[in-house]
């Protein structure tokens, strides 16, 4: 029995080693606390972030459920919901013609933009085309305000018979994010290793076959990506269909837009087609959003 006895204590840590013990134990406890509290103001930024996103939207959706007495009254949820303000905004104007026309114009700018940009993003980038000068030139024309070309733009439309047209603001469009789509790709083709380049050319490849047939399928991420945004800005765009589109030619913002009378505004109605008009886009947010992200980071790492 006594052997038993010194067995188990001899068997049991000393004091010091269980002491060691319990002070690791809280210095654990201290800094998972530690890193709990340095969490919070990091958590709370997030926080503010999604809520500065998300709360506009949000009384963009409870303007739509509105009474006009709700509207003027500046509560965030309506008090007394009503769906009237979604049929009676189909039936004022053309809204599903203008989402389709937006659509259509987005998408077909942003292929216009691509071709362009592409071939010219190449030439700048790796054949040095045009020096220091032309990609800085073609930069600063984004810089510009938009209103200045207006008139040119008017007449040159009038002149080629494009003018109130779809196709014509397709085109004004297109030449107008040629600088983003180049600032966008400029990255992402300095990305590429420019041996590739030079071995294609050393095998008897010429610079049209080698973009196409490398360059292209290396930088597809940031192609996407680029596409993307050309579209986005084109179908939020106002000015320029504004001046260049009439009846059947006119796009959402402008539909938005005439729900604005002289002496009222239907802010229930505009809201309820502004909210319609937000569906596209945020289907492509979320079907492409990883050619997106991918792109963009790919685009971004050097």
């Amino acid at each position: 029995m006594a052997d038993a006895v010194l067995d188990h204590a001899a068997a049991r840590p000393p004091a010091a080693a269980r002491a060691e013990r319990r002070r690791r134990y809280a210095a654990t406890l201290a800094a998972d606390r530690g890193a709990r509290d340095r969490r919070w103001p990091l958590l709370l930024a997030y926080a503010l972030v999604i809520a500065f996103f998300v709360i506009p939207l949000a009384y963009l959706v409870s303007v739509s459920f509105k009474t006009p007495y709700d509207v003027l009254s500046g509560r965030f949820l309506p008090t007394d919901p009503t769906l009237a303000n979604w049929p009676a905004a189909f039936g004022a104007t053309d809204l599903g013609r203008f989402i389709f026309n937006s659509v259509v114009a987005s998408l077909a700018s942003a292929l216009v933009t691509m071709a362009i940009a592409v071939p010219a993003t190449y030439a700048m980038v790796r054949l040095d085309v045009g020096g220091r000068f032309l990609p800085t030139f073609t930069l600063a024309t984004y810089m510009a305000p938009p209103v200045v070309a207006l008139i040119p733009l008017f007449f040159l439309l009038r002149q080629i018979g494009l003018l109130h047209t779809l196709p014509g603001l397709i085109l004004v469009y297109g030449l107008m994010n040629v600088p983003v789509a180049f600032w966008l790709l400029t990255g992402f083709i300095r990305q590429v290793p420019r041996e590739i380049d030079e071995a294609a050319w050393i095998d008897g490849a010429g610079s049209w076959r080698t973009l196409v047939r490398i360059v292209v399928p290396l930088i597809a991420p940031g192609l996407a990506a680029s596409f993307i945004i050309c579209a986005v800005l084109a179908y939020n765009e106002f000015l320029f269909a504004f001046f260049f589109t009439t009846g059947p030619s006119r796009t959402l913002t402008i539909g938005i837009a005439l729900f604005q009378g002289e002496r009222l505004v239907n802010f229930g109605q505009m809201a309820a087609a502004s909210v319609t008009g937000l569906v596209p886009v945020y289907i492509v947010a979320v079907v492409c959003q990883r050619w997106l992200v991918s792109g963009l980071v790919s685009g971004g790492v050097k």
